[in-house]
């Protein structure tokens, strides 16, 4: 029987690597593209955007994985990274600087990757019907 743990463990990270590559090259392409694009490639829409995905896509395969797998560790993990994530688009480059931002969602974008990973890792291991190939 297929799982969508399968699914959203991969889209989970897919969404944190797209994180990680929105805060360290949007920067650089707002740059090359300020000549042509009207509109701000910079925009705080998409870190919003970004966590409405992520938070219950996470919360999801995190969960199912934790319910066939009983491994708390990844479920913590992925928790902690989510709640990095939030702290760093609640607070801001106003308070936490530009460089203190980004390495903020770094960190937790990287936790949130690494729990999935994990998670989709042990499943595999196990050889469990949750993530059926």
């Amino acid at each position: 029987m297929f799982d969508t743990s399968y699914i959203t463990d991969k889209l989970a990270m897919s969404v944190s690597a797209a994180c990680v590559v929105h805060c360290f090259f949007a920067p650089a392409l707002f740059v090359l593209s300020y000549g042509v694009s009207s509109f701000s490639i910079d925009s705080e829409l998409i870190h919003y955007l970004i966590l409405a995905i992520a938070i219950p896509l996470s919360a999801l395969a995190l969960s199912k994985g934790y319910r066939h797998h009983k491994v708390t560790s990844f479920l913590v993990t992925g928790v902690l990274g989510l709640s990095l994530m939030f702290l760093a688009v609640l607070l801001g480059e106003s308070l936490l600087g530009e460089l203190g931002e980004q390495l903020v969602t770094l960190l937790g974008s990287s936790l949130v990757a690494y729990s999935h990973f994990r998670n989709y890792r042990t499943c595999q291991e196990l050889d469990c019907s949750c993530h059926e190939n």
